[in-house]
């Protein structure tokens, strides 16, 4: 399963805001097996995620989309999910009654616009805080905020699986210049992918479906290297 991350807030580009969604994002899909292949932050602007989510449902298995819900003037996200789609928003009943049945509020008490959602999306219910989510076709809307974002995600987490990968990781005490012929070769005898992250020392990471085949790539390098404990 091919996946693609969108974030969505002019503070998240302007650097007033950590982007920590993504990297959580990247992670918990990862460990479902599933191939994260783009990750892009975008502003408040309804055209640019209309877009950019067009394009990316087209091309992916899922996009996964984070911020910008809610009924104040800047949040655009779902308007850009409806136009995407090119259906209007709409007032979602089921999102409205689990808001009065589960969230402890009345009609009255919401915003004009809370539970507006693109028409035909499915909602997803928002535990930890009021704006709901939602679902159209392959695309996941949630919240921006880090612990409903994290809430609503573990609510549908099954949805996303894929080959789950088994990772091996060395360090090596050498520059990572002086591994390349060595990299090549692992490549030509194994089945794995294979990472290098240079700092004092070079992390080398292995990936692979095959877990003997995963740590025969790490050994091999090893044993032709100066490594050093992690």
């Amino acid at each position: 399963m091919r996946v693609a991350v969108v974030t969505v807030g002019d503070e998240l580009l302007a650097g007033e805001t950590v982007d920590t969604n993504a990297s959580w994002l990247g992670e918990q899909l990862t460990a479902r097996g599933v191939t994260v292949e783009r990750v892009v932050t975008l502003p408040d602007r309804e055209a640019d995620i209309a877009r950019v989510v067009n394009e990316y449902r087209a091309e992916y298995d899922a996009v996964v989309v984070t911020g910008g819900l809610g009924p104040t003037h800047d949040d655009l996200t779902m308007a850009g999910i409806a136009a995407a789609f090119g259906v209007p928003l709409e007032r979602n009943e089921e999102a409205l009654s689990w808001l009065e049945a589960e969230g402890g509020y009345t009609r009255e008490d919401l915003a004009e616009g809370t539970a507006e959602l693109p028409k035909g999306g499915r909602p997803l219910h928002n535990d930890v805080g009021v704006a709901p989510g939602c679902v159209v076709g392959s695309v996941y809307v949630l919240p921006g905020v880090p612990a409903e974002m994290k809430a609503m995600f573990d609510a549908i987490r099954a949805e996303f699986e894929g080959t789950v990968l088994h990772v091996e990781s060395i360090v090596v005490a050498e520059p990572e210049s002086a591994l390349v012929e060595r990299f090549a070769q692992v490549r030509e005898e194994f089945d794995v992918t294979l990472g290098s992250y240079p700092g004092e020392n070079v992390s080398v990471r292995f990936r692979g479906a095959d877990p003997e085949e995963v740590r025969a790539a790490a050994a091999w390098l090893a044993e032709r290297s100066e490594t050093v404990e992690e």
